[in-house]
């Protein structure tokens, strides 16, 4: 039976949904800033004219759009708020976090434990999370006969696939493969799949199908696909996908790997850190003071310095 597994890292909170030892979904929440499900009393700071559309700050600072604002509201005034989306940065575009006005009580945003129902863990079964953060940086996902390629943009994200077999049993296979990427990624929001081209209608409806058998668990709506292979997929978005998160901070995302690796050694001995500069300026000093009370032990930095932040090492040296 699958079941959701959390981990409280140091940075950030991280879950798989783990179903008979694999990953069939995952999520990655790295708390600050505006997130989905906060609920919070707050003037409106703009109105457009003649519209329901506006903006607020919060009181973390953080600007958000607003839609649906009563007929009226006016600048200035106070109104509850509920964040419906958080901010995303795309293609060097970032998108400000949208909000709406509700009537339910004031709160903060919900955890990962929280949000999915999942069980708090110390661990995750070994190698599976960081498969998924170089998978997520990479952004490449190989199946039998071909492979994905996935790239977010300001207006989606876009699916590419590509591989040697015949252009239908290429399709077929990688209608499953997709569907694994969009769970085990976290994708959301509008999606478009580039399939080979398929000429004949029959061919284009069975890989439809295979890909609605594939997606039947998750909500969305879809298009068929077109004379060009194209399959565009929409479903509701509220928060980065962890290839978004992923790639455009990636020394963040391997620092907080590489701190989570630390956690995990159970060699004794002192904590030697080695990663890029950039790796190694991203860890905020509450994050090793952090890591040093849940370790009970000594942190130390290597002079080995990789120039990439993907390379990141740690080991137990004597004290």
């Amino acid at each position: 039976m699958a079941e959701w597994l959390v981990e409280q890292g140091i940075g950030e909170e991280r879950a798989i949904l783990l179903d008979g030892g694999e990953v069939r979904a995952a999520r990655l929440r790295w708390p600050g800033g505006l997130e989905a499900g906060l609920v919070e009393e707050i003037a409106v700071s703009h109105r457009a004219a003649g519209t329901r559309r506006g903006a607020a700050r919060f009181a973390c600072g953080d600007q958000a759009l607003v839609d649906a604002l009563p007929p009226t509201v006016t600048e200035g005034q106070t109104i509850r708020l509920i964040v419906t989306r958080a901010g995303i940065a795309e293609g060097g575009r970032y998108k400000l976090p949208l909000a709406r006005p509700t009537t339910e009580a004031p709160r903060p945003a919900p955890g990962l434990s929280e949000a999915l129902d999942g069980k708090v863990v110390s661990s995750f079964p070994p190698g599976l999370w960081d498969e998924l953060i170089f998978d997520a940086a990479f952004a490449k996902f190989d199946f039998t006969g071909g492979g994905l390629t996935v790239s977010p943009t300001p207006a989606m994200t876009v699916i590419d696939i590509d591989g040697t077999l015949p252009h239908k049993a290429l399709a077929l296979a990688a209608a499953e493969a997709v569907a694994q990427v969009i769970g085990r990624m976290d994708l959301a929001g509008s999606i478009g799949i580039d399939f080979p081209t398929l000429s004949d209608k029959t061919d284009r409806r069975a890989v439809d199908e295979a890909l609605a058998a594939a997606l039947d668990h998750w909500p969305h709506e879809r298009t068929a696909m077109n004379g060009f292979g194209f399959v565009q997929l929409v479903a509701r978005l509220e928060r980065p996908s962890i290839i978004a998160r992923v790639q455009q901070d990636r020394a963040g995302a391997f620092a907080r790997l590489l701190l989570r690796q630390a956690e995990r050694i159970a060699e004794p001995g002192a904590l030697l850190l080695e990663g890029s500069s950039e790796v190694r300026a991203r860890i905020a000093g509450d994050w090793e003071t952090e890591l040093a009370r849940r370790t009970g032990r000594d942190i130390r930095w290597s002079d080995n310095s990789p120039s990439l932040p993907h390379e990141i090492a740690v080991q137990a040296v004597p004290l």
